[in-house]
């Protein structure tokens, strides 16, 4: 019966858009517009049967691009149409953008084939253990961590569906908020950084992919705050639904030389201070020196972080010296200060592209000798028609070289309160700092930061401009393989010490370890990436036939004949795109009506960078509305079969009016989005 209704629904939204067809469509007299709006009502009703995407695209796309050649030159239209399929294909096959997106996938399906995330689960878990709801948060910071190490929404939903559920309905929790959760963490893969989604979005808009991603940290980051701040603040308000943890389930067990050392007192920082200094029977000062050195961790990551912020802030101001270039250039110069006083500059890669067709640089070599005639009747009236740029470039030289010694600036207000704030926040730790929350610390060392070293290598090297995303997706495609073998190892190494096993035997059972997941991973990437470039072969296609059509210019037509602002046409395009995420996913948004909406961003002075943030934190919903809500479908392959899709349904509503929340939060103040990319790439 349930199956019945999201059957029901599907096809009563078929049915509403075939009658929409058959009642607004000018059967009488169609014209190519017409053609061109009939086939993407005919698209949309296809997927909605099932029909696989990419080759519906194809056969729809070819089709109508028949239809639209013909009516122009009937004996050309096949070979035409033809011509263009093969056009449109090799333009995929040599699209650059497009090669990150199979590396990005090899990383996230190696970081999962490596089980990193089932120890950063359990030991979050008991980082977060007094938090309320800590299960729930747990959950949503291990898929902000999982989303921004793979960007891969399927794999993240059904791992912590094997993870996180189990535990959560153990612990008492509601079904509905332990579905919600998962689901709404698993899809912050969409938005957040490496996102396969931006990549897409990026080739299809000719949006810099670098500049997006840098765009969609905060966006991402604020999105998973507010589910924290759901989920903390529904925990306090009903206790009931997610019950707190008991002793038992928050106790951590502590090594052989903590639990010495702990006789002499709770805090270990100060237990582990006085160790150093007086002798502790059967606990060696190596390993006293050792904690004390883990503990410090925290206190050295804030200084060392507070000193390059420091140094940053409060580095001089450079002046550039721009006589020389007056003298010189002036043409060049003048034409760039009218420029910039004009508003048209252009970027920085056209100026340099430009500057090398000027003229300048020609004049004056062919107008001034490369080198000054050495005989002294030619030298002498060279010294006295120019003594000023002779003197000035005298005069300016010393206070040059004396400028050379800046002071540096004084530490702005931002950045004392930084240091205080800190400074606050380094005396809570370090006052609760137990030896069970020392524990729980090392834990998250050898679970958490080599994944975040893996992270900030891939995603700080592209947002700074060191690599580019292709590049930074095959380092960390690299660095997942070693990760994966590193914990292999160690685990293996512990089982043969506990047999006695032969330590020979670790290589080789790590060797094929790897070797499976190797296996695994590709196969995975070869599957997924073969459908992406299949889709961006039918899109190409489509968007050609819907051109030739007039399909683009009719709807171009009728939207500026609507006289809107540019907020009504963003509320009206993120309707639209909020809309269509409830019966395609976000593939079929992204490929099919991007192309339709991006020729109208000029018209209202919309930047495709902040539409583009925009969409994919719309299209977060393309994984949260049923019926084609993808995330449910792979919470409910791996759950209990008391676990009902419409529980899941139910759990996933709240979190969709936080994404609304977030959406809306954007729009208005758009530097959450666009304040990183414009700093780091002004």
């Amino acid at each position: 019966m349930k199956v019945r209704k999201e059957l029901w629904f599907g096809l009563s939204l078929m049915a509403l858009i075939l009658v929409c067809v058959a009642v607004l469509m000018p059967w009488g007299h169609l014209t190519n517009g017409h053609l061109g709006l009939l086939m993407l009502a005919l698209i949309c009703v296809g997927i909605m049967l099932g029909f696989p995407t990419a080759f519906t695209l194809m056969g729809m796309g070819v089709f109508f691009a028949w239809l639209a050649y013909r009516s122009v030159n009937p004996d050309l239209a096949t070979r035409q149409v033809l011509d263009l399929f093969v056009q449109r294909t090799y333009g995929v096959m040599s699209n650059d953008v497009l090669i990150a997106i199979p590396l990005f996938l090899f990383m996230g399906y190696v970081v999962e084939r490596a089980q990193l995330i089932d120890r950063l689960f359990r030991t979050l878990h008991l980082a977060a253990a007094r938090v309320p709801g800590s299960l729930a948060v747990a959950t949503i910071v291990t898929c902000s961590i999982f989303a921004t190490a793979t960007g891969i929404v399927g794999a993240c939903v059904t791992l912590m569906g094997l993870l996180a559920l189990p535990a959560m309905l153990k612990a008492g929790y509601n079904i509905k908020v332990a579905a919600g959760a998962i689901t709404a963490g698993g899809c912050l893969g969409i938005l957040i950084p490496p996102s396969v989604l931006l990549i897409v979005y990026g080739a299809v808009a000719g949006v810099s992919v670098v500049q997006l991603y840098a765009g969609a940290f905060l966006p991402g980051f604020m999105l998973a705050g507010l589910y924290i701040g759901y989920i903390i603040v529904l925990a306090k308000w009903k206790p009931e639904l997610m019950p707190p943890l008991s002793e038992s389930e928050r106790a951590v067990a502590l090594p052989t030389f903590a639990q010495r050392l702990s006789r002499r007192g709770k805090h270990a920082l100060t237990g582990l201070v006085r160790a150093v200094g007086t002798e502790t029977p059967d606990v060696p000062k190596r390993i006293v020196l050792s904690q004390l050195f883990v503990s410090s961790l925290p206190l050295l990551f804030v200084a060392a972080l507070l000193a390059v912020t420091y140094d940053v802030a409060t580095a001089p101001a450079v002046e550039v010296n721009t006589a020389g270039l007056e003298v010189s250039s002036g043409f060049e110069l003048s034409e760039s200060k009218e420029a910039s006083s004009t508003g048209l500059a252009a970027p920085p890669e056209s100026q340099a592209d430009t500057g090398e067709l000027k003229g300048p640089p020609a004049e004056s070599t062919s107008g001034a000798p490369a080198e000054p005639p050495t005989t002294e009747a030619t030298a002498a009236p060279s010294e006295t028609k120019a003594p000023a740029p002779a003197e000035s470039a005298e005069t300016k030289a010393p206070q040059t070289t004396s400028a050379a010694e800046p002071l540096r600036l004084p530490a702005p207000n931002w950045f004392l309160i930084a240091v205080a704030a800190c400074v606050i926040i380094l005396g809570i730790v370090y006052f609760l700092w137990t030896w069970e929350r020392l524990q729980v610390f090392k834990m998250l060392l050898s679970s958490f930061f080599p994944l975040a070293l893996l992270i900030l290598a891939v995603l700080g090297s592209i947002v700074f401009g060191l690599a580019t995303p292709s590049e930074a997706a095959a380092v960390g495609g690299f660095g997942g393989l070693i990760l994966a073998g590193v914990y292999r190892f160690i685990r293996h190494w512990r089982d043969a010490k506990d047999r006695g096993s032969n330590p020979a035997a670790v290589v080789v059972t790590t060797a094929k370890d790897l070797g499976t997941i190797l296996k695994e991973s590709s196969f995975l990437t070869a599957k997924t990436s073969a459908m992406v470039c299949w889709l961006f072969v039918g899109s190409g296609i489509f968007s050609a036939a819907f051109a030739l059509l007039g399909g683009q210019e009719l709807i171009e037509k009728w939207v500026l004949s609507l006289d809107m602002t540019p907020v009504q046409f963003m509320i009206l395009a993120q309707f639209i795109i909020f809309i269509l995420g409830w019966p395609l996913e976000w593939t079929e948004i992204i490929i099919i009506f991007m192309p339709i909406f991006l020729p109208l961003l000029p018209h209202f002075h919309i930047d495709p960078l902040f539409f583009g943030l925009l969409v994919s934190l719309n299209l977060q919903t393309a994984f949260l509305s049923p019926p084609v809500a993808m995330a449910a479908f792979y919470l409910k392959g791996v759950s209990p079969p008391h676990v009902t899709l419409n529980q899941i349904f139910a759990g996933m509503m709240p979190f969709m009016g936080i994404q609304v929340i977030a959406l809306v939060l954007l729009y208005v103040f758009p530097g959450i989005g666009l304040w990183l990319p414009h700093t780091l790439y002004k």
